[in-house]
Order: C-alpha cells, then sequence, then structure tokens
C-alpha cells in the first residue's frame, strides 16, 4: 500500500501548481440564478468571466491557471447575457445584477441573477416569389419554412437558418443566382413575431468551363473523373458539395474548394467554376510500438508502414503495413511470471485501391495479408500441452463507393489457416482450413467528428456468406450495430452503442453447446457421438467463425474472449485419447475452460465522456452483453460491469486504459456453458489498453 501511497506523491509532485496571484481575486465559483429556459452551460461559454478549472474538479491551481475576477469585464458580460438571450427569444431579458461573495483568502463567488421575461413566439410566417418557381420547387420552398412554426419560441439562429437553406435549396435546382431576404417584426407587448422571406430566384444556370487550380504534380484526368462534372450540365450547389466529398474522400488533398470563378460573369445563366484543392503529402512513413498485458498474455510489437497515394500516377493508392512482435510465455496478469518461452508472432498487410472503376466515384480495392499468431485460449494449459499457433493468410478484392456520407464496399475474401506448434507435437486430426466469402459492408456516418464525435449517429452493417463460393465453412454471418452521441454540457458527451451478431451455421458448430454443457457419448466420450476428427474440425471452424465477447472494444470488464461458451479443445491435448482428455478435464475443470466461439451476440455499452488536464481525458462507463452457443438465441445473460478510463490525446488518436468491474450478482442466471472468469489482483476487473475510443 506505501508503494502506491509514493506514486502517488511523486506524481502530484510533478504536477504544475500555481500559486495564488498577488493583490488580485480569483473566480472560485460562477452561478446563474433564474435562467430556466437557457441551460447555464450555455450562457458560461458567452463569457469572459470564468470559473477557475480544478483538477479532478477538487484542486484549483493544478495544471490549469486561475482565472482572475474583474469588475469591468463582470458589467460587460451581464450585456452579453442580454443580447444572447434576444438572439434566443428573450427580447425583455435582463441580467439584473451580478453579485460577488468573498470566498476564502482572495477567491470570490460570482452569482448573476437573470430575468428571462416572457418569450417571444412566432405568430406568422410569410414567403414571396415563389410564384417564378415550378410547381413542386416551390412546395418544398414551403416545407423549408417547417423549423418556423406558428406559436413556438422564435430563435434567430433558427430564422438565419432557415433563409441559408432556402438559397441551398434553389441553388441545388439550378437557380444559381439565387437570393433570399429575410425580415422579423416583433411586437414587444404582445411577445410575438412575424417572419417573412422574399425569394429572387433569377436565371436557370449551367456550369461553365471547369478549372482545376493547385494540383501541382498531380495529374488532372483522374481528378476531373473524381469530379464527374461536364460543362453544360445543369448547376446544382448539391451536385457541387457532393463532388468536394468525393476529391477528398482521394486521400492526396487536405482542402477542396469549389466556386464560381470571380471573373467571368458575363452570362448569367453560365457558371464557370474554380477547383481549388490543397495537396497533402503524398507518401508517409509510419514508425511505432505497443505493449499488450492481460489475463491471457503478455507481448510487445513494433508497427512500421509506408503508404504512396499516387502510386504509379493515376492517384493509385498503395500502402503496406509491417507489424512483428513477440508473447512471452506463460507472462500474465496479474502474476507477470517469469517467460519460459518467447513466442514470435506478426503481420504484413497490403492493401491497393484504384479509383474511378466502372464510373467517376467507385474504387476498385485489392489487399492481401500474412500473419503468424500463438492461439493461447486458456490460462491454465498443462506443462506438456503444446503451444499452438496459427499461419492465416487472406486475400480479398472488391469494389467501394461513396456517396454523401453513405458508404459501401462489396468485396470477396479467401482465408487460409493453417496449424502449427510452437512446442510440442501436432494433433493429426488438425487439418489447414479454407474459408471463401463475399462480404457486404454499409455504414451511414452522421457523426460531428469521426475521431472525437460529440453528436450524431454512426450505423454500419456487415453481411458475409461463407461458403457460397467455396471453402470448409457454409454460414451466413450478420452483424449490425449503431452508436450515438448526444453532448449533455459544453465538455461533457454521453455516448451509446448496440450491436447483434448472428450466424446461421449450416456445417459446423453442432457439437458447441454440448461441448460447453460438459454432454459426451457414454461410448467414445465426444460431444453428440461425433468421430473425434469431426469433432477437432467443428472446434476449429466455430473457433474461426464464431462470436467472441469481453475485451478492450467489447466488455471491458472481461478479458478478450471470455464471454461466450467454453469447453473442451481437443487438439490442446495431441496424443491423449478422447477418455484421457474427458478425465482431466473432469478433475480440473478450469483446465478446460477454452473460449469455443458462439452463434449469437448482443451488447451494449453507455459512457461518458469529459475532460480532466490539457490532453488528458477521462471515461466513466457500463458495458453489458451475451454471447449464445445457439443460432439467433438473445437470452439474458448481461455479464453487467462498470468502469472508469483515462484517454491521452496523441496526433493518431486518444491512447485509451480502461479498467472494468464485474458488479457481482449482476450478471444474470449462472449458466454451466461458461466457465470462471480471470480476476486480477484478486478482484473480478480487467483492465484494456487500445488506441480510439471504444466505439
Amino acid at each position: 500500500m506505501y508503494k502506491l501511497g509514493l506514486l502517488a506523491f511523486i506524481l502530484f509532485a510533478l504536477i504544475r501548481c500555481s500559486p495564488l496571484p498577488q493583490n488580485r481575486r480569483i473566480v472560485d465559483a460562477l452561478d446563474f440564478k433564474g435562467n430556466n429556459a437557457v441551460a447555464s452551460d450555455e450562457i458560461e461559454k458567452r463569457l469572459a468571466t470564468r470559473e477557475s478549472p480544478k483538477f479532478l474538479w477538487l484542486f484549483d491551481g493544478v495544471l490549469y491557471d486561475y482565472e482572475l475576477f474583474d469588475r469591468y469585464v463582470l458589467e460587460r458580460d451581464l450585456q452579453r447575457i442580454e443580447r444572447y438571450y434576444r438572439a434566443r427569444g428573450f427580447y425583455q431579458a435582463r441580467a439584473r445584477a451580478g453579485r460577488v461573495f468573498i470566498n476564502g483568502v482572495r477567491k470570490v463567488r460570482v452569482e448573476i441573477l437573470i430575468d428571462e421575461g416572457p418569450a417571444t413566439t412566432v405568430s406568422r410566417v410569410d414567403i414571396h416569389g415563389t410564384e417564378r418557381l415550378p410547381k413542386e420547387l416551390a412546395e418544398e420552398a414551403k416545407k423549408a419554412l417547417s423549423p418556423l412554426v406558428s406559436g413556438k419560441r422564435f430563435e434567430e439562429s433558427v430564422f438565419e437558418d432557415t433563409a441559408t437553406n432556402l438559397a441551398s435549396l434553389l441553388a441545388s435546382k439550378g437557380y444559381a443566382h439565387a437570393k433570399v431576404k429575410r425580415a422579423a417584426q416583433v411586437d414587444l407587448p404582445k411577445s410575438t413575431v412575424a417572419v417573412g422571406f422574399w425569394i429572387k430566384p433569377g436565371v436557370l444556370a449551367h456550369y461553365g468551363k471547369i478549372k482545376i487550380l493547385g494540383l501541382s504534380n498531380i495529374p488532372e484526368a483522374p481528378i476531373r473523373r473524381a469530379l464527374d462534372l461536364k460543362e453544360g450540365d445543369p448547376y446544382s450547389r448539391a451536385e457541387l458539395n457532393e463532388a468536394e466529398r468525393a476529391l477528398l474522400d482521394l486521400g492526396i488533398f487536405s482542402a477542396v474548394r469549389i466556386e464560381a470563378d470571380p471573373e467571368a460573369r458575363a452570362d448569367p445563366r453560365v457558371v464557370p467554376l474554380n477547383v481549388v484543392v490543397q495537396v497533402s503529402k503524398l507518401r508517409n512513413v509510419h514508425l511505432g510500438f505497443g505493449v499488450q498485458a492481460d489475463s491471457l498474455k503478455t507481448g510487445a510489437h513494433l508497427i512500421g508502414g509506408w503508404e504512396d497515394s499516387n502510386f504509379l500516377g493515376g492517384l493509385r493508392h498503395l500502402s503496406i503495413t509491417l507489424r512483428p512482435g513477440v508473447i512471452l510465455y506463460p507472462t500474465r496478469l496479474p502474476g507477470l511470471q517469469a517467460p519460459t518461452d518467447v513466442l514470435p508472432q506478426g503481420r504484413l498487410r497490403v492493401d491497393f485501391s484504384q479509383p474511378g472503376l466502372i464510373e467517376a466515384r467507385t474504387n476498385l480495392i485489392v489487399g492481401g495479408d500474412v500473419s503468424i499468431y500463438p492461439v493461447l485460449l486458456s490460462t491454465k494449459l498443462t506443462p506438456s500441452a503444446p503451444l499452438l499457433g496459427y499461419r492465416d493468410t487472406r486475400a480479398r478484392g472488391g469494389v467501394e463507393r461513396t456517396l454523401w456520407r453513405a458508404y459501401g464496399a462489396l468485396t470477396h475474401s479467401v482465408q487460409r489457416v493453417t496449424p502449427f506448434t510452437y512446442r510440442g507435437m501436432l494433433d493429426a486430426d488438425l487439418d489447414p482450413v479454407l474459408i471463401g466469402y463475399p462480404e457486404l459492408f454499409t455504414s451511414l456516418d452522421l457523426r460531428d467528428n469521426a475521431i472525437h464525435p460529440r453528436k450524431g449517429g454512426f450505423f454500419a452493417n456487415n453481411l458475409q456468406l461463407a461458403g457460397l463460393t467455396f471453402g470448409n465453412a457454409r454460414d451466413i454471418k450478420v452483424r449490425p450495430e449503431a452508436r450515438g452521441y448526444l453532448p449533455i454540457s459544453r465538455k461533457v458527451t454521453l455516448a451509446g452503442r448496440a450491436e447483434f451478431g448472428f450466424i446461421f451455421n449450416n456445417n459446423y458448430g453442432q457439437t458447441t453447446e454440448a461441448n460447453a454443457q460438459g454432454e459426451r457419448d457414454n461410448v467414445t466420450l465426444t460431444p453428440l457421438g461425433v468421430s473425434r476428427k469431426q469433432w477437432v474440425r467443428d472446434v476449429q471452424l466455430s473457433y474461426l467463425r464464431g462470436f467472441f465477447g469481453g475485451g478492450p472494444a467489447s466488455n471491458r470488464g472481461y478479458a478478450e474472449g471470455e464471454i461466450g461458451p467454453r469447453g473442451v479443445v481437443p487438439f490442446y491435448n495431441p496424443g491423449q485419447s478422447t477418455q484421457q482428455i474427458s478425465s482431466a478435464c473432469d478433475n480440473s475443470p478450469g483446465g478446460c475452460e477454452v473460449p469455443l466461439g458462439g452463434l449469437s451476440l448482443w451488447e451494449a455499452s453507455l459512457e461518458l465522456r469529459f475532460p480532466l488536464a490539457g490532453p488528458l481525458g477521462g471515461a466513466l462507463f457500463s458495458d453489458l452483453g451475451d454471447v449464445a452457443a445457439r443460432r439467433f438465441t438473445l437470452r439474458w445473460r448481461p455479464h453487467f460491469s462498470v468502469g472508469i478510463g483515462l484517454r491521452y490525446e496523441t496526433p493518431i488518436g486518444p491512447v485509451r486504459l480502461d479498467v472494468g468491474y464485474r458488479v457481482p450478482g449482476a450478471q444474470g442466471p449462472v449458466l454451466q456453458d461458461e466457465g470462471r472468469s480471470n480476476e486480477l489482483f484478486g478482484a473480478p476487473m480487467a483492465v484494456a489498453f487500445g488506441i480510439g475510443e471504444a466505439f
């Protein structure tokens, strides 16, 4: 215990502490009274007077500088509050007073009293000029006024956005020079406002000459193909926005802007375009390293990569990634015993894409990877057990397409897995496996930011049809997922995730449930009376195709693969008869608690994300879910865990450390098909490392 205290003292001593300023008071607290319709966070972020930030909400002056109090700044802040309230529809709002209370040595608490007054509501909405538009477009223009509903509180931002949306609608229908004017007449005694919009659509226009500026050494032909804009086509701002996204998706531009040529305005019916691009670095080299430690294994790896975004010209993209590493066996948490074997592992991955296949924005994608890794499924292998490994070779090819914020990829993959041993004898019944499957991945990304989402949603689905063309496994595998993000204050985000997985198996998985339940044939002692070779084949296919729960991107209260059916894996004990394996497992059940892989999965997570200090952030989370041996089975076995996490920002995303705790008594009914979960430091918990948010 004293070691933890000493470590805490050293860390605290290294933290930068700021002394209290001389002859100045600091803002210790900032409170608002009377603001019922507008949240305090929304008001505070618009003020110059700020509450001094506290490290871990307890210590001020630690890591952060103090916020100094200035009464003249406070007076101007009262005016800012009134202006903001008027923008929100409270035209009679008053910031009545800013009261200052002495709160300790050279500290003050500021209390701002607000009288919101009555809200101004919309009494009527008029639109003029629609008679110049086609009937269908006129109806769309009227529908664009829907945010300004009669009787609803008037907000200036909604008023401005409605006018902008009207102009965008007209520009997307060919009216490149459309003008939209707006006006609002406020009746203060009645607290109402009448709003009006005046449309001047102008003439229908089409694209003129299209220039591409800023290409440097980039060939122009593939850029024009990706733009997919032709001189003489009808003008559409929506189409131009889509063209901008298509160029950004090429991965070679840091910025793209399409605008009307300011020097060519002779004919309003013709809109010449300038496509202004900013080229990013075309070739990159990546170097890094990583470590891993959990209840199953401990290891380290290097990572190196090279990519060329204009490989052989034509904007072809090629990336090569090499990840060599080692696993120290049997070193693992929490004991970290000395290793007896060093098991090499590694992965080489190659990805290639050719833009403009079939049509302008459909890309050809080809790739493959070769990897070697140990298959460590249990913490209780006997000294005589072999150390199994896999040589895994995969190849894939297909097409991908992005449309607005939707993405789709249709590929065909081939996987060949060859078992071997790092130590010991390979089971004679263990054969290589060949799996082939077409795959359709689709997603819709409505997040405000892919790396640090604060609001919006993300929806995805993965569909595989194994054995449709060839291979040892035949199944239909589907895995939909949904994520949502909600900012509950200026700095705090609530994130949620739900995911399901179903495998409709055809020629494997028949022994999994009986194996997990301990049901064996009285004569052969194999599940369901199958031969040992059939059993080995079934276990191997279930492991390669099945679902597993637990780990950094799943349920963080469990180690990777700990959730789901567990039972006997015969090829962990080659040379032994089935009866010997069965007897050993009966005498030491923990040695047989090996993950088998399930056919049905559900998971859900809820996470509260917040900043701590500088690049350091925190998270409180809860995870739950289950993996069942039967197909299409969603049972209430939640495996509920809660935890706390730390995030440290880096250029490639946050480095994440999560500590999950399995809540006692909240795991659902005790089932025979699951083994005991590993403990960490004698507690029902797990530690997970990762790069990027969990979801």
